[in-house]
């Protein structure tokens, strides 16, 4: 199973602009259990805002 917000995730975006690699999406969005690591997803769930280049880790793109 994918994470929910796969398709809508800005992520995708950055990946076509190759800022990222499709590694993120392989390990976290499209895994079977692992999306619901992604630091994204949680704060998406509580309804929490996040900039755009906050990365799956945790980590802010540079």
């Amino acid at each position: 199973m994918a994470c929910k917000w796969n398709n809508v995730c800005p992520l995708r975006r950055l990946e076509q602009q190759s800022k990222i690699s499709a590694d993120y999406k392989k390990e976290y969005c499209e895994s079977e259990e692992n999306w619901k690591n992604c630091v994204r997803f949680k704060l998406e769930e509580q309804g929490i805002s996040h900039k755009d280049s906050l990365m799956p880790d945790g980590r802010y793109m540079k």
